[in-house]
């Protein structure tokens, strides 16, 4: 059993700065690929940044240069550093992790979700 937990969002000004935190906890014998994803109202769920085991990233276009997903794998950890924030970033903010359990099963595991809003 795994469980993800995020923290960290809440309401900040343009041009302000957010970390998220994702803890996975449970049954874990290792993780691979971790990641942020979000939603706006209206809009598709998209991929905002993953990271591989071996530390390798990815980001979507519209917050290359302004985020920054990073790991702690002793803490079992994903973290996502939002700088720049825009109004466009509002959205709820969903971790994922595909964890191999002790049980050698693997499962693709998600968070609950943290709001973040940017808005004066």
């Amino acid at each position: 059993q795994v469980q993800l937990v995020e923290s960290g969002g809440g309401l900040v000004q343009p041009g302000g700065s957010l970390r998220l935190s994702c803890a996975a906890s449970g049954t874990i014998f290792s993780i691979m690929d971790m990641g942020w994803y979000r939603q706006a109202p209206g809009k598709q769920r998209e991929l905002v940044a993953g990271i591989t085991s071996g530390g390798s990233t990815n980001y979507a276009d519209s917050v290359k240069g302004r985020f920054t997903i990073s790991r702690d794998n002793a803490k079992n950890t994903v973290y996502l550093q939002m700088n720049s924030l825009k109004p466009e970033d509002t959205a709820v903010y969903y971790c994922n992790a595909d964890v191999q359990t002790t049980g050698l099963r693997r499962i693709i595991s998600w968070g609950q979700g943290t709001q973040v809003t940017v808005s004066s």
